[in-house]
């Protein structure tokens, strides 16, 4: 048993990352993701998530992918790198089982639209998710949606997700990027919490943990929010500093004063 478990008669740690999908906080922003999300890959088309480190589109995504039926879909998740195209493919050929791909663009590119063509004879969707996508090169965004499309027609194999920070809006807008980017059906910004969405969000963990959400005092409640911006991320880190600090002293209250403590360990 942990000390905030021992001190706070906690079932399991707070504002841990490992929360199951039915345990997460619906975020305001979610059902429009959700919308958004669904639509693209109904329809085959590319659907962009945006907003700050630590926002929840990860999370978010997690959420959104969970809901796809694996009978149905086939989904290629990588996490974008500044390499080139051919990088890319390599990835997606490791995640569809090829081994050792080798670095020849053309092999790549014949392989992987016959390994999509065969997913789509199976009555399959594959899915392509791209995490950290602001990463990728403009040469990339130049190119990728080729990789999609059936030769001599306007129909596409695989849908796209690409999820990043802000920026990656910029490079969409690039004119190298206007083929790629005429296929994004729609995007969605996760924007920060206020200040009473923070409040449910901070209770929210609490509860699943077991403890009652006045374990934080509203002045704590208040400097987790200024502290963190509203980002999840560091919102987390604040609260379990918090509540480290007070358990340290023994204190059933977490003060603002104890997450002025977290907020010194912390980058």
């Amino acid at each position: 048993m942990t000390a905030l478990q021992n001190v706070f008669g906690l079932k399991r740690e707070p504002f841990s990352g490992d929360l199951k999908v039915s345990e997460l906080f619906k975020l305001p922003q979610l059902h429009a993701l959700l919308d958004r999300f669904e639509y693209a890959v109904a329809n085959r088309m590319i659907s962009v998530i945006i907003g700050d480190v630590g926002s929840g589109k990860s999370t978010s995504l997690r959420c959104a992918t969970s809901r796809l039926h694996p009978a149905e879909y086939r989904l290629l998740s990588v996490v974008a790198t500044s390499g080139s195209l051919s990088e890319l493919y390599r990835q997606l050929c490791i995640a569809l089982g090829v081994d050792n791909p080798p670095s020849s663009r053309a092999y790549l590119t014949k392989t992987l639209r016959r390994l999509l063509s065969d997913i789509a004879a199976k009555k399959q969707t594959a899915l392509l998710v791209i995490d950290e996508a602001h990463l990728l090169r403009l040469d990339v965004f130049a190119e990728l949606h080729t990789l999609a499309q059936v030769e001599f027609d306007s129909q596409t194999l695989l849908p796209m997700i690409l999820c990043g920070q802000d920026h990656l809006v910029d490079k969409l807008l690039y004119h190298t990027s206007r083929p790629f980017a005429s296929r994004v059906l729609g995007r969605t910004r996760l924007e920060s919490l206020n200040r009473g969405e923070m409040a449910s969000y901070l209770a929210h963990h609490l509860s699943i943990a077991g403890a009652k959400p006045e374990l934080l005092s509203e002045d704590a409640v208040t400097a987790i929010h200024q502290g963190s911006g509203g980002l999840l991320r560091r919102a987390n880190m604040l609260a379990r500093g918090a509540l480290m600090a007070a358990a340290r002293e023994k204190c059933l209250l977490v003060t603002a004063e104890h997450v002025r403590l977290a907020s010194t360990e912390i980058l």
